[in-house]
């Protein structure tokens, strides 16, 4: 007995580090385990936060499953406190992604000019050939080429703005965006929303019904209304939009999402439930809304483990999302 003792106490307890788990995430990627990957190079990250290698594992995750701004931001994080050139030509990559190609083909040709032979030349190259190509075009289709990579560039950072309810920081990029793009419908919409949700609801109630009436494109306008009048608890007014758009069925995945979460934001559950079971989940990754809205309204409908595996799938994806309540722990 004594013996065995002395053996259990000369043992070593295990305690995992930041090696240990970028190992197993890497390990999850091969394997196409995004989610598994994703967990595991997170705990990396938390036990060696400034690890470039780690945040570049990160970022190719995020590149993988489509979240481009994500990758970005680490990226752009690392390059901050450590010149990892490797993180010139992941952005080149993440920006052809993103068809930013003037942005990719100046962070490959920075990384080629820093890493010749590195790592990721040979990609670098082959992506310069690529994005080159892609830019070969007389000079007015240039100009076109560059103001939609500026519109592009606002609306990645607007979207994040909006899905994390931040309009008083998204309402001067949008002003900004007025100015640039006036022809862009779109950016109405969302400068209508700012307005509502920065206290001019008056004013943005004015301008969705004035676009209703100059334009055909009346769903973003319907949704907006819709919202707003529900918001303002005018529930008649608020119906009729309701019902004027329980037999819209957009194709996009971006106007899917938006009204389905109208749905679920009026109290319509069902209809909610109906339509975020339609929409791909591949395609609603970059979402924050998709996941808190498909859970609560499972849960409203008593898919009580539905609800669970969204919201804790969505805050994997979407760390903000710990921020908000999940619908069980609403009083």
């Amino acid at each position: 007995m004594n013996k065995q003792r002395k053996n259990v106490n000369n043992l070593l307890p295990f305690i995992p580090d930041g090696e240990f788990y970028f190992t197993k995430g890497v390990e999850a990627f091969q394997k196409q385990k995004f989610e598994l990957s994703l967990r595991w190079l997170k705990k990396a990250i938390e036990s060696d936060p400034k690890n470039p290698l780690y945040n570049c594992q990160l970022s190719i995750v995020y590149t993988e499953i489509g979240k481009y701004h994500a990758a970005n931001q680490l990226l752009n994080n690392v390059l901050q406190t450590d010149d990892y050139n490797d993180c010139y030509y992941l952005l080149a990559n993440n920006y052809a992604h993103l068809g930013l190609l003037n942005d990719s083909l100046k962070y490959a040709e920075l990384y080629l000019d820093k890493e010749p032979d590195g790592d990721f030349s040979e990609e670098a190259y082959m992506l310069l050939e690529m994005v080159s190509f892609e830019m070969e075009e007389d000079d007015e289709d240039d100009w076109v080429f560059e103001e939609e990579d500026d519109l592009l560039k606002y609306q990645e950072t607007l979207f994040y703005l909006i899905e994390n309810e931040e309009w008083e920081k998204a309402m001067p990029l949008i002003e900004e965006m007025l100015v640039l793009f006036p022809d862009h419908l779109l950016v109405k919409h969302d400068y209508a929303q700012a307005l509502f949700y920065t206290g001019n609801k008056q004013k943005a109630i004015a301008l969705e019904q004035k676009t209703l009436e100059e334009t055909d494109q009346t769903l973003h306008s319907t949704i907006n209304l819709a919202l707003f009048y529900f918001e303002m608890d005018e529930h008649e007014a608020c119906q009729a939009k309701i019902n004027e758009l329980l037999n819209v069925y957009p194709l996009h995945t971006d106007q899917q999402i938006r009204l389905a979460v109208l749905f679920a934001k009026t109290g319509n559950y069902q209809a909610a439930y109906q339509r975020f079971r339609r929409i791909n989940r591949s395609m609603a990754r970059g979402h924050l809304s998709y996941f808190k809205w498909f859970s609560i309204s499972a849960y409203k409908l008593e898919k009580i483990e539905l609800a669970k595996n969204t919201w804790e799938e969505g805050c994997m994806k979407h760390r903000a999302l710990n921020n908000h309540s999940a619908p069980w722990q609403e009083s």
